[in-house]
């Protein structure tokens, strides 16, 4: 079994690379980036935030089904980099799969990312990831406050585009979280 490392989701940064989402492992001070898109850096951002929405994403059906059936997510591993593509997978439990014998699923890092922070679950990293991919903290700080400017911005733009072709949920979900992010500066 790889060595696996507890972590957290520190930051979330819009690169000229595209968006990251920064994994740091707790006790450390670097964080591994993990490109993912618009639409996953929003969910994950909803997740986090712990928004509630008028409507549930695929992430919010998803845990929706899995209650039903009384399964849990007992925690979300990125478990390897294999030809620059990080691989991931939820474990759950609950019925027939134990602690012991869990149902493990493959899935995308940034969908089991959007999961995870929907659910609080705790999320692992392989530590030959961390040693391979891992930045130093210090090396974002400079993004991390021009990030919070670039991504109202980004969504700005994403709200008036979705008032435009008139999609109104997608919109009001853009509303809130620019709200949101209106709120975390004012404090």
């Amino acid at each position: 079994m790889k060595s696996m490392l507890i972590c957290e989701i520190w930051s979330i940064l819009k690169t000229s690379h595209g968006n990251a989402i920064l994994l740091k492992p707790k006790e450390a001070d670097l964080a591994v980036p993990i490109f993912i898109g618009t639409l996953e850096m929003q969910s994950i951002l909803i997740g986090k935030e712990g928004m509630s929405l008028s409507r549930p994403h695929t992430h919010d059906l998803f845990l929706n089904m899995l209650s039903h059936v009384n399964l849990t997510i007992k925690k979300v591993e990125i478990y390897e980099l294999k030809d620059d593509v990080f691989h991931a997978r939820l474990i759950i439990t609950g019925g027939e799969y134990t602690k012991e014998k869990p149902l493990i699923l493959d899935s995308r890092p940034s969908d089991a990312l959007a999961i995870a922070s929907r659910k609080k679950s705790p999320i692992y990293l392989a530590s030959a990831i961390v040693e391979q991919t891992g930045v130093p903290l210090t090396f974002f700080i400079n993004d991390i406050e021009e990030t919070a400017d670039d991504q109202y911005r980004s969504l700005r733009e994403q709200l008036e585009q979705a008032i435009a072709e008139e999609e109104y949920e997608q919109a009001a979900e853009i509303r809130d979280l620019l709200k949101m992010l209106e709120n975390e500066d004012d404090e």
